[in-house]
């Protein structure tokens, strides 16, 4: 929502050319950008920032000059002989009531939409939009957009809200694992995500509809549907801490804490999640996002002016490397008590309850 005082943003070329300059900035505003969300804030404090720097920025535009009327104004008879009496003279006279200190700021509210959002905990990619913008930010979302993620995690540990900072539930030990376990876990894991990518995308797998959008990386859920992890894998490991690497769809912060708590109970011990960071987000990356200090009018214009080039280019698909599957060795099989439920179905369930 937009509310402008006394001029409006849409109009023809002739109302482009008598535009003010607040209103030529904020066109050149309109599109999307995003921003790195620090942990510990809220994303409506970000948004709700970003809007107030904008209309600072908006509203800081040179004023456009006051018009002018013609008055009549009365002055007395200079004559000293004749009757003493007034005479009237026209003057151009400025119309105060047209004064910047009158009718208030040009632009009184500006609307900044914004994407998928980040809870308090996280942090990373947080992608806005202005103006125009969002019907735009609409429309990407409506795609089959992927989002990577990274996680730090810690073993040992098991909490109630899955995260470093909950209520401790329990303790475990975790000497007993090893990097090439939790591999297989996570290889486990990843196949199984695959196979319910397949059949939430309802396509036949062995139509060439299938083969041509898994060949353009498009194949997908159809609209809403649980969230599916398309890429994962292990980056960093030095017990009792590690580094996964997550490309996902349709997830929430909390679901992907859960899969790390998940991951523990497959290798008989715990896990809990010490940070959730966003490295990208569809075509934005952690590198396209503004840091607090220039969360100005003048760094959101040339961020959305970068958005405009690089979709008009074709973006470059970099899904994360998949690790392959191994086959486990007998003292590392999971007992038919564990094994007898899918962990993804667990996952899932935990999810949407």
């Amino acid at each position: 929502m937009l509310r402008l005082r006394g001029v409006s943003h849409e109009g023809s070329s002739a109302a482009n050319t008598m535009a003010t300059p607040a209103v030529r900035m904020f066109r050149r505003l309109e599109g999307l950008f995003c921003v790195y969300k620090p942990s510990g804030v809220h994303w409506k404090h970000v948004r709700d920032t970003i809007e107030t720097n904008l209309l600072k920025g908006v509203n800081s535009t040179p004023a456009q000059p006051l018009p002018h009327e013609v008055r009549f104004l009365a002055q007395p008879n200079s004559g000293t002989e004749t009757a003493k009496g007034l005479t009237l003279s026209a003057t151009l006279a400025p119309v105060l009531s047209s004064h910047p200190l009158v009718t208030g700021p040009e632009f009184q509210r500006m609307r900044v939409g914004v994407g998928h959002r980040l809870d308090a905990a996280s942090s990373g990619v947080l992608v806005l939009s202005v103006g125009s913008g969002n019907k735009s930010l609409n429309e990407l979302y409506n795609t089959r957009v992927t989002r990577d993620y990274t996680l730090e995690c810690e073993f040992g540990t098991a909490t109630h809200d899955f995260s470093d900072t909950g209520r401790v539930v329990e303790k475990t030990t975790y000497d007993h694992i090893t990097k090439d376990k939790l591999e297989r876990v996570i290889a486990m894991l990843e196949g199984a995500n695959q196979k319910a990518l397949r059949m939430y995308s309802n396509l036949d797998m062995s139509s060439q509809e299938a083969y041509e959008m898994a060949v353009r990386g498009l194949l997908g859920p159809e609209g809403k549907s649980a969230p599916i992890l398309t890429g994962l894998r292990c980056v960093h490991f030095q017990p009792p801490s590690f580094t996964l690497e997550v490309q996902c769809l349709n997830e929430t912060q909390k679901y992907l804490r859960k899969v790390v708590h998940e991951l523990g109970l497959e290798l008989r011990s715990t896990a809990a999640c010490k940070g959730v960071r966003r490295t990208r987000d569809g075509l934005f990356t952690v590198e396209d996002a503004l840091t607090r200090n220039h969360w100005a009018a003048a760094d959101i214009m040339q961020a959305v002016r970068l958005y405009h080039s690089k979709r008009k280019r074709k973006p470059s698909k970099q899904p994360i490397q998949k690790v392959p599957l191994q086959v486990p060795d007998e003292s590392s099989r999971p007992t038919k008590e564990s094994s007898s439920v899918d962990p993804v179905q667990r996952i899932v369930a935990g999810s949407s309850s």
